[in-house]
């Protein structure tokens, strides 16, 4: 059997990454959603082991010191990090995975595990970014000017990624990542396994 595929979705806060993989995961049934931890505490509606796993920072750090993360970033002051074993557990047994993780984690992803796909996530416009920041009402305007600023920096960033998808229509973005995953299964390196089993008969 081969190994499933490791999808990271990411890029800048409030450009939709949340949506995009809750839809995706309602089209595909079959694609696993990995639940990240983090210290920052639940948002309205987020529930624990669905959303995130919300721990304490020295909880965390532990975490960290017992290597229990494929990746793991410090974001406005929290603490955000991908659990390994489950991550492996999944992968190994052919299910396919799905990473929502901010930039830095991203890159460690990329940087520890290659075999991954990786698509970054581009709002339609700054000032679109901005309005949607701002609908959310849970950030201060010192936060949200921080998260602007950060969101101009991280652009440079899509050059590190194998795909870039505008989200200006959640719909069509949803679409264009689904098209991307059905491609990335189905590249003649995925396939050795079905190869060698022909070869077989």
């Amino acid at each position: 059997m081969d190994n499933g595929l490791l999808v990271v979705i990411s890029g800048p806060s409030g450009a939709g990454k949340g949506t995009i993989c809750k839809m995706l995961k309602d089209k595909m049934t079959d694609l696993k959603v990995s639940v990240s931890a983090t210290t920052r505490k639940p948002r309205e509606g987020e529930n624990e082991g669905e959303s995130y796993f919300f721990i304490s920072n020295d909880e965390f750090i532990k975490k960290i010191n017992d290597d229990e993360f494929l990746e793991y970033a410090k974001v406005y002051g929290n603490y955000y990090g991908t659990p390994k074993k489950e991550v492996f557990k999944q992968l190994k047994a052919g299910n396919d995975i799905i990473l929502e993780i901010d930039i830095q984690g991203a890159l460690q992803v990329k940087k520890n595990y290659p075999k991954g796909v990786f698509i970054f996530i581009l709002p339609p416009s700054l000032k679109e970014l901005q309005n949607r920041i701002e609908g959310r009402g849970t950030d201060s305007k010192e936060v949200i000017l921080k998260r602007m600023k950060c969101a101009y920096d991280e652009l440079d960033y899509a050059f590190e990624y194998d795909y870039v998808v505008l989200n200006d229509e959640v719909e069509a973005a949803v679409n264009k990542i689904k098209c991307i995953i059905d491609a990335e299964k189905n590249r003649a390196i995925r396939k050795k396994a079905i190869i060698n089993k022909i070869r077989e008969v």
